[in-house]
């Protein structure tokens, strides 16, 4: 048997993740994150596709989403792979993910968790916790952080999600350029195609939201929905910016946009 066939956890396409619902004797209570407006006794989620993404305003809950998910799968909240402590606990962390995973539960076909949680804002505590640990196994380590921000990140994704798995990501296009964000943008496209790995990401970027064939989720006060990348605001934003830069700058110091 070859090395690729070892390292296949299954021959199915993703999505493996197809279902998230809220468990029938959770206690919805009044503080974030169970108070989010979305979220209620009949709040379910379906993946039907390789990649999908959400998107939404700032405290919408998306990234708490996202945790969440990563939380069910085993992930800890600062983000890495199975098993991985990259950041010191004891100091303050945001535990809200894993607080509403305890309140939802999850179908899956078949159960991949085998992957990556990836954050923006932990990517480089969890790049100095992969160095350390190759070093202390007398490794090479990947050193990630030797590369310009982009760079590293770019490097980053193309390495890890080259494996079959689920990954999950929280605004990975915080240090990318648009050129950086098109090398990821490519690599979402070929995952959507082959289903080799099934991608749940939240972003603020219209040119991530752009995989042709993934879904693309609205989260807002009234729920979460369906949608398409011109319908988003954040779409509607950056091409009233790109139609008359000067009329939205003014609008903008107005606040009238």
């Amino acid at each position: 048997m070859s090395a690729m066939r070892r390292t296949n956890l299954t021959r199915l396409p993703a999505p493996y993740l197809k279902r998230l619902w809220v468990r029938e004797d959770a206690g919805l209570g009044e503080q974030y994150p169970f108070n989010l407006p979305w979220l209620d006794k009949d709040f379910s989620l379906d993946f039907s596709t390789p990649v999908t993404i959400i998107v939404g305003e700032n405290g919408t809950g998306k990234s708490t989403l996202i945790e969440a998910l990563a939380a069910l799968c085993g992930y800890d909240e600062a983000g890495g792979g199975k098993g991985y402590r990259p950041v010191d606990h004891s100091r303050a962390l945001d535990r809200s993910g894993a607080l509403l995973a305890n309140a939802l539960r999850a179908a899956w076909f078949p159960k991949v968790t085998a992957g990556w949680f990836f954050r923006a804002k932990s990517f480089f505590s969890v790049a100095r916790f992969l160095d350390e640990a190759a070093r202390e196994a007398n490794a090479a380590p990947p050193d990630f952080l030797s590369w310009s921000h982009g760079e590293g990140f770019v490097r980053f994704f193309s390495e890890r999600m080259s494996k079959q798995g689920i990954y999950f990501l929280d605004e990975p296009e915080s240090a990318l350029s648009p050129r950086r964000q098109l090398e990821l943008l490519r690599l979402l496209h070929e995952i959507q195609g082959s289903a080799k790995a099934q991608i749940i990401m939240a972003t603020h970027s219209p040119i991530l939201m752009a995989v042709p064939g993934a879904r693309l989720l609205e989260i807002a006060s009234a729920g979460i929905a369906d949608t398409h990348l011109r319908d988003t605001r954040h779409f509607k934003l950056y091409k009233d910016f790109t139609t008359d830069p000067g009329d939205f700058v003014d609008r903008a110091l107005r606040d009238v946009i």
